[in-house]
């Protein structure tokens, strides 16, 4: 006689703690199996080095967290089910959605099958505040502006579904075919250790994060984050794309905080981040062509120049430009890069380098441990000034004045770029301006200890606009 089972089907919802789908099995008197497949057939992209590099060391601590009992798998989803219907006799299987168009395809055609011998196939919102179908205009169509998306169509719809932990009653004992290593996750890459040095990656530590940051980190965030070298980020976004922590979680306990003297101005701003995740993935759900195209049309035949010599000097950090330089090396070290930081590598990048878009979002998704199709496709579509509700495309950020700005003392620069850290503050942001004696005094040579700028910023903006009045002749 087969055993009965319920199943949990592991994907981007890598906790035990609010988790939909493991709460729902656990009303169930059987044991549960957890299953996690490893199985990218059905992607046109599969993910990038530093997220598989996350996902390797996030499925070992899991494991651990299930004493050893996670069943890894690696093959189609599809004939996995149907190995373990022949083995078992299934009485519910759930997991926790996806929302790129890929997955919404596959997994409709696996609850389908699966339905036609199992009474109890659910699939639930484990990562999302709301839901992307749940939240339209008057009209029924999609909002494309963030404001009245967040403001009227979520904050006035209902409330986000509170973070619920159900007990897991017992966990099945079949033991898994494959290894963690056998999954052959780890990129080869010589920045492997990453993790070690600047993450602990697992479920208590994101829940560690958020604490130490409602205790440090999110009074005076409404500006200090856009200082890269204070403590005002949460530095959770890997976290949430990897499901470690869900998103209802961060919310309810922001306000559960609110009395703890917190300006509310601190914490709408904060919600508004996690908001702006949410319209990402709205985006991706209305709109699944924006991860591809640019959402704007007219931009189609904007004449990018795609010049591959830049393109290398701006992703290995030597473009000339400190700040575009530490934030380039910091996501190369880290596997992450602060967001204030992100909005202007992109700009220039697409601006002044004039580079297409999708250039930088394929960088950003094989270094980012939060790479995440929503998001980083949104958000670069968004700078590129090609996306919805995207910063016009005129709005271009000169790397001189938002150093000086937004990293004032040369903290975050001298942190990431050693070699210019003896330069006065003064000159830190444009080392090209330091006078020759000055240069010798503190023992700096330009060109020889830190490059020469790549581009000239006055006259590369000044090209990229005349470029951008010609795509608006051609209306």
């Amino acid at each position: 006689m087969k055993e009965k089972i319920c199943i949990h089907w592991f994907r981007r919802d890598l906790r035990l703690n609010d988790n939909p789908s493991i709460n729902f099995l656990s009303q169930f008197n059987y044991p549960i199996l957890f299953i996690y497949i490893n199985d990218e057939n059905h992607k046109k992209r599969r993910i990038g080095s530093a997220s598989r590099l996350w996902l390797h060391h996030s499925i070992k601590y899991l494991n651990v967290q299930l004493s050893g009992k996670l069943n890894l798998f690696s093959d189609k989803a599809l004939d996995i089910f149907k190995k373990l219907i022949q083995e078992f006799d299934i009485q519910a299987v759930s997991w926790n959605r996806c929302y790129e168009s890929e997955e919404i395809k596959r997994d409709s055609l696996i609850k389908d099958f699966l339905k036609k011998s199992i009474s109890n196939v659910k699939s639930f919102n484990g990562s999302l505040l709301w839901e992307p179908w749940e939240v339209l205009k008057n009209d029924g169509t999609p909002y494309k502006v963030f404001t009245p998306f967040y403001k009227r169509g979520c904050l006035l719809s209902s409330p986000p579904r509170k973070p619920l932990t159900e007990k897991i009653n017992r966990i099945s004992d079949r033991k898994s075919e494959c290894s963690i290593d056998s999954l052959k996750l780890l990129p080869d890459k010589n920045w492997k250790s990453k993790p070690e040095s600047y993450w602990k990656i697992g479920e208590e530590f994101a829940e560690e994060i958020l604490e130490n940051f409602m205790l440090k980190g999110i009074n005076g965030y409404q500006e200090g984050r856009n200082y890269p070298s204070k403590n005002n980020v949460s530095k959770l976004s890997p976290y949430i794309h990897w499901g470690q922590i869900s998103p209802n979680t961060i919310w309810y306990n922001v306000d559960k905080n609110k009395a703890k003297d917190l300006s509310l101005e601190d914490v709408d701003v904060f919600k508004s981040e996690l908001g702006w995740r949410e319209f990402s993935y709205y985006l991706l759900y209305h709109f699944p062509q924006i991860t591809e195209k640019n959402l704007q049309s007219k931009f189609d035949k904007f004449e990018w120049e795609n010049n591959p010599e830049y393109l290398e000097k701006w992703s290995s950090g030597r473009t000339g430009y400190p700040i575009i330089d530490a934030g380039m090396r910091e996501l190369w070290k880290t596997g992450y890069m602060h967001n204030r930081v992100r909005m202007i590598v992109g700009s220039f990048l697409v601006k002044n380098l004039l580079n297409h878009w999708k250039n930088g979002e394929s960088w950003f998704w094989d270094c980012l441990f939060d790479a995440d199709s929503a998001s980083n496709s949104a958000s670069w579509q968004w700078v590129a000034g090609t996306g919805a509700d995207a910063a016009p495309y005129f709005r271009i950020f000169n790397p001189v004045t938002q150093g000086q700005r937004f990293d004032p003392n040369g903290d975050y620069v001298k942190e990431h770029i050693p070699e210019i850290k003896n330069l006065p503050i003064k000159f830190l942001h444009c080392p090209w301006e330091i006078p020759e004696e000055l240069s010798q005094k503190v023992n700096f040579k330009l060109g020889i200890d830190y490059p020469f700028p790549i581009v000239n910023i006055k006259e590369s903006r000044e090209k990229a606009l005349d470029i951008f009045a010609l795509l608006k002749k051609d209306k």
